[in-house]
């Protein structure tokens, strides 16, 4: 997630429609999706999270197993269109596309971000709630730059890493000031803040655990903010995924598992999709596709079917995962940064677990819900929008019982 959040510096200002979809049906509460990048369920255990706790405490509160791979972009679709990576097509934070020849989609890639043609495979929330009339703002969520589908929300800003968190809010606050028939129904947030630190010094890191209390001031603010507005609004707040501790002695260096002439990579970490050179892909399986400690390689075709991944075109063509907090790298690359943690792992491991908690009147006070996946988040907002949720692969299940309707 670093390459997006540290090169994009391109801001544009908020974007309108020319025509403004009718005011939604009075009455409805306004919905608020907070995505806090890298939070895991057990920073609000750390006694730095006073407004979360509250929430939590008197709504609803879960544990959110990730989409896999485990990375902020395809988690972040996930979340907004019900469908697994594999399905909605951002398959990585960083892919290629056969159809597509010559360009890859990167977060720093300006150009890709805005661009429908690497988003279309999925139709977000907002392009559900646009069609249905409901004036949406999904300010700096992955996707919400692009015309997915010949749409664009209503209000949008191109993602600005420097824009501090206090600012973000007063902005989100400033939507919800206009007239009623350009306010949104339907708002996002996003805080960077927490993911970063994560990385940097690992998830435990007191660096870490202060960011986590700097969002939680930020979700306390918005609060208060809707509070003198007399808004009351459906919060959700969910993370991408969670944060798992690095160490030097646990990196296998892929260099040395077989020649770096035969194959190439886009980005290392977590994992490692593996292009075998051209002539070269049986010498490539033969290295890769047998027992080694801590790590298992795949053809993309023989994925287990748990990570429910492998199908799409743009899932390269061998896949390596190693065991949650080990790092698949090579001899010449050299972070920018410290490495004190990541993400990308099993969404089954504890450590990339992700934050669920909510509130406002369509929530049933004091509920805890058993863990459930993250694509169940998408017809959730569907339902507190009041429009017809897109074919999907979440459940409206998982979450029904924390709802008072």
């Amino acid at each position: 997630m670093f390459r997006w959040l540290l090169l994009t510096i391109v801001s544009l200002s908020f974007a309108a429609c020319a025509t403004a979809p009718e005011p939604p049906p009075a009455g409805r509460a306004p919905v608020i999706l907070v995505s806090i990048d890298g939070f895991r369920p057990d920073y609000l255990d750390r006694e730095a999270t006073p407004n979360l706790s509250r929430l939590a405490r008197h709504g609803v509160q879960g544990v959110m197993r990730p989409s896999f791979p485990s990375k902020t972009f395809p988690n972040h679709y996930t979340l907004v269109t019900g469908l697994r990576p594999d399905r909605h097509g951002i398959v990585d934070n960083t892919f290629e596309d056969p159809e597509i020849p010559g360009e890859t989609f990167r977060m720093s890639n300006r150009k890709a971000v805005g661009d429908r043609k690497w988003w279309d495979q999925g139709a977000p929330i907002w392009v559900t709630a646009e069609q249905a009339g409901v004036v949406t703002a999904p300010v700096y969520w992955p996707g919400s730059e692009a015309e997915i589908r010949g749409v664009r929300p209503t209000h949008w800003r191109a993602f600005q890493m420097s824009r501090p968190n206090a600012a973000r809010v007063d902005d989100l606050l400033a939507l919800l000031d206009l007239p009623l028939g350009r306010r949104p129904q339907f708002l996002t947030l996003y805080f960077d803040t927490v993911d970063t630190a994560g990385h940097r010094f690992g998830p435990d890191a007191p660096e870490t655990i202060a960011a986590v209390a700097e969002v939680d001031t930020q979700v306390g603010r918005l609060a208060a903010g809707l509070k003198a507005r007399g808004i009351v609004a459906n919060l959700v707040v969910v993370a991408d995924h969670g944060m798992a501790p690095l160490a030097p002695d646990r990196r296998i260096f892929m260099d040395e598992v077989l020649p770096r002439s035969a194959w190439r990579t886009l980005a290392a970490g977590a994992f490692m999709a593996i292009y075998p050179a051209e002539g070269r892909t049986a010498e490539v399986e033969a290295a890769l596709l047998q027992p080694h400690p801590h790590m298992a390689c795949w053809r993309k075709a023989e994925i287990p079917e748990r990570f429910r991944y492998g199908r799409n075109p743009r899932v390269a063509p061998i896949f390596c995962l190693p065991e949650t907090g080990w790092s698949l790298t090579t001899r010449d690359y050299r972070p920018s940064w410290p490495e004190g943690g990541n993400h990308g792992f099993d969404p089954e491991s504890p450590e990339m677990a992700a934050v669920f908690v909510a509130g406002g009147p369509a929530f049933r006070p004091g509920t805890i819900l058993p863990a459930f996946d993250n694509v169940s988040v998408y017809p959730l907002l569907a339902h507190l929008l009041g429009v017809t949720p897109e074919p999907n692969d979440g459940d409206i299940g998982d979450v029904a019982t924390a709802l008072t309707r």
